[in-house]
């Protein structure tokens, strides 16, 4: 099942890329059909700029009656492809809310046909087979300034450069020795048209067709012919492949097959991380971070195990929208759809961090009872919970302090606070160590004030959460900050992997009400006062582990305000 790509108005979200498609539609281009595709290259896993362009496509795919998306591997590299990649992006595209249906495919699936295309470019005299080596194109490609110069292969035979094409496929030669080279112009000022390379040798495994072929096509002259041969008409691409369109067209009119249109878009890019495949591939292999689904990491299967929801992303995506021009995301937007969508969905429940452990002094020793507390105060379908109550409490350490600055209005000497569904209680006294640390408070409380009302009406300025100290349980939080310092890390001079902040991870024992071992993997929950959590993969039920999600301030809210 699709998700609905309208907003929240139950219309169809409007941009310069729809107006494009409608204007066609009214032209009766491509017999009114509409077609896309998302094509990613299973060389990584997918990240939170690629979920723009796979709400995009998907979305405009299920707009128009009897549109569809394609979901396409661009499989055309096999030393850096793997089945793994294919399966987590499967993975991703569906847990976001989409599915592609019957409409899987490959491009290795059209190997054939590509082959095919490129030995009519060699006897139409539009490619030939190059000798020069990879550095000697590069030299030879010239600058944007100066025009390049044409190989001294450039006026190769088309029947010799058939026979030695065919030669190629049939693994005679060794990786680099020769290479397929689209003829077009080597003095153009487009530096992708001085005749670019179409095919290369690599004597390497494919995942999908094994060693069927050593020769691979490369990825503008195999995106733009898949995309021919599948009836796409709106090729829907970020801004970097606006340089390559002209490539595109080439291809598909040097061969006069089906054309389809290329219309380019703005990527996302988020403050606090880097979108770059290759950079993301670095700080994997280099072991800066604990693999592709590390929580500090934008892919998406690491904001999954983060415990970001599907809807918060595609919300995120919509508000962003879709121009012509890059720009720069604020984090802090993504943040704010995360916090409104959990709001509404996550239970709450009562966790203590950093435990300071607190003593009701005038309640019965032996003593324990049950409060009643809300499971989320935006939902009522979601009922209430029994949380157990002693003499003895922990409450965060942060929640007091000995001597308090003004403002302060939680537990300090003398002071009565709310301890939250619970009752009201005073703090009489202080227990310190030989090293002058509290390690514990001792409190009474007022046995009226059940349920954290007083009785007589009186004011009590401070609530806290707690967690009764004989039924805690340990729970293992992981707290998780920017990996970044620096909310441009992709553009700032300092080498990127300078800018990690080592301190971006910080693992606590805290804890946790009784129910919180209950939880299972991928569970979300807000822990009152403190933020959302979400069970994280490592979980387990005698040893629950906790990631945060994010905290409770938000900060797009303030910059919102100040911007309107």
């Amino acid at each position: 099942m699709s998700t609905n790509p309208t907003n929240g108005a139950g219309e169809f979200p409007t941009d310069f890329i729809r107006s494009i498609i409608n204007e066609d539609q009214a032209a009766g281009a491509y017999d009114g059909r509409v077609v896309t595709r998302f094509p990613p290259e299973p060389n990584g896993y997918l990240h939170i700029g690629h979920a723009k362009s796979i709400c995009l496509n998907f979305g405009v795919g299920e707009q128009y009656q009897g549109a569809r998306c394609h979901m396409r591997f661009d499989d055309t590299n096999p030393t850096r492809e793997d089945i793994e990649y294919v399966e987590s992006i499967l993975a991703d595209v569906k847990w976001l809310g989409f599915d592609w249906g019957e409409n899987l495919f490959y491009a290795s699936d059209y190997f054939e046909q590509l082959y095919e295309y490129a030995e009519q470019l060699i006897r139409d005299s539009n490619a030939y087979v190059d000798s020069l080596t990879a550095d000697e194109i590069r030299e030879f490609r010239g600058t944007l300034t100066e025009p390049g110069k044409e190989s001294p292969d450039r006026n190769r035979p088309a029947e010799e450069s058939l026979d030695l094409f065919r030669r190629m496929r049939a693994g005679e030669f060794a990786d680099g020795e020769y290479v397929l080279r689209a003829k077009i112009d080597m003095a153009s000022p487009n530096l992708n048209l001085r005749d670019p390379v179409l095919y290369r040798i690599r004597h390497a495994e494919h995942h999908r067709t094994g060693k069927d072929w050593c020769i691979y096509p490369m990825y503008d002259y195999a995106h733009s012919l898949s995309d021919s041969i599948e009836g796409i008409t709106h090729s829907l691409c970020t801004l970097e492949f606006e340089d390559h369109r002209p490539l595109y067209d080439w291809c598909q009119e040097a061969l006069g097959v089906y054309r389809s249109r290329q219309i380019e878009f703005a990527r996302l890019n988020l403050t606090h991380t880097v979108l770059s495949k290759r950079r993301l591939r670095q700080l994997v292999e280099e072991g800066h971070v604990a693999g592709w689904d590390d929580p500090r990491m934008p892919t998406l299967s690491a904001l999954r195990r983060r415990g970001y929801t599907p809807e918060s992303i595609r919300d995120m995506c919509e508000r962003v929208g879709v121009a012509r021009r890059n720009t720069m995301t604020e984090l802090a937007l993504l943040e704010h759809c995360l916090r409104e969508d959990l709001n509404r969905r996550a239970p709450r429940r009562m966790a203590v961090l950093r435990p300071l452990k607190v003593v009701i002094t005038n309640y019965p020793e032996a003593g324990s009872e049950t409060f009643e507390a809300i499971n989320n105060p935006e939902d009522e379908t979601m009922g209430t919970r029994c949380v157990p109550f002693g003499r003895e409490v922990y409450i965060e350490r942060d929640d007091f302090m000995e001597d308090p600055p003004r403002r302060f209005y939680r537990l300090a000497p003398g002071r009565e606070v709310r301890l939250r569904y619970a009752c009201l209680i005073t703090c009489t006294d202080v227990v310190k160590d030989e090293l002058g640390e509290i390690v514990e408070v001792h409190c009474t409380y007022d046995p009226e004030s059940r349920g954290g009302t007083a009785p007589d009406g009186r004011r009590v300025r401070g609530t806290i959460h707690w967690v009764s100290a004989a039924d805690a349980i340990p729970i293992e939080i992981r707290l998780y900050d920017n990996l970044f310092t620096e909310s441009d890390p992709a553009g700032s001079e300092t080498d990127f992997l300078d800018l990690i902040d080592r301190d971006s991870l910080e693992k606590v024992i805290a804890k946790g009400e009784p129910a919180l071992a209950k939880a299972q993997a991928g569970d979300r929950f807000q822990f009152e006062r403190l933020g959302y959590f979400c069970a994280d993969t490592d979980t387990q039920p005698e040893a629950p582990v906790f990631n945060r999600t994010t905290t409770l301030r938000d900060t797009w809210a303030r910059i919102s305000q100040r911007r309107d």
